[in-house]
């Protein structure tokens, strides 16, 4: 089991690839992998089974794993068995839906949890959208909160960047467990201010490993010019 202390103030990067990309191969992913690892990163977060597998054997830092199954609803490690299955490749952390809704597999989350410490010592990330998800999902057993999915389920409005305000929400509810900032931080400077709200630890990814968005964001820039 990972020691979770050894993330606090760090930087971990989300090393993942769209369906129908050249990059969307496990192999590449692992190689992304490596290398944000020699820039510094503490750990990694990647999606499938066959990425996790890959990932785990390329780099020595924790990797935080993660199956989508779908692309509306409860589709981030949606059931037990995607949870189960992604302890078996090799996560050290396994990373799922952390909301209140309905699951595929009618079960809860506090279910979905203790299924998974049945067979595997891999710590839980729940990725959360608000607040009382992650008063749900302490509740529920779960290691690490995440802000992955503010914006994203309905109950707070998206924001252009990181969801400043609800990291400082939880920083003030002192859940004991720790809360990583995901989601839209794009810049270093976004990434300083996450960390000033209360985060103890600030995952990027679309900014760092997705070069068809950072060549967007140019493009539009150059031209708007």
């Amino acid at each position: 089991m990972i020691n979770l202390e050894n993330l606090r103030g760090r930087l971990i990067v989300s090393c993942q690839a769209y369906p129908g990309e050249p990059m969307r191969d496990p192999h590449t992913m692992a190689q992304v992998a490596q290398s944000v690892v020699i820039g510094g990163a503490a750990a990694v977060r990647v999606q499938g089974l066959a990425d996790i597998e890959q990932t785990r054997e390329a780099v020595e830092v924790p990797v935080i794993g993660l199956w989508k199954d779908g692309h509306d609803g409860v589709f981030i490690t949606p059931t037990l068995r995607h949870a189960l299955a992604c302890a078996k490749a090799g996560a050290h952390v396994v990373a799922l839906d952390g909301t209140r809704r309905h699951r595929p597999d009618a079960l809860t989350l506090k279910q979905t949890i203790d299924g998974l410490r049945e067979e595997s010592d891999a710590l839980v990330m729940a990725d959360c959208g608000s607040l009382n998800d992650a008063l749900a999902a302490v509740a529920a057993g779960a290691d690490i909160i995440g802000t992955t999915l503010a914006g994203y389920t309905g109950e707070r409005e998206k924001t252009a960047g990181p969801d400043l305000a609800l990291l400082e929400q939880l920083s003030a509810a002192n859940l004991g467990r720790p809360v990583i900032a995901e989601g839209r931080i794009s810049t270093p400077d976004q990434a300083r201010q996450a960390m000033q709200a209360g985060a103890f630890a600030v995952v990027v990814g679309t900014a760092i490993t997705h070069p068809a968005s950072i060549t967007g964001w140019f493009v539009s820039a150059v031209e708007a010019s």
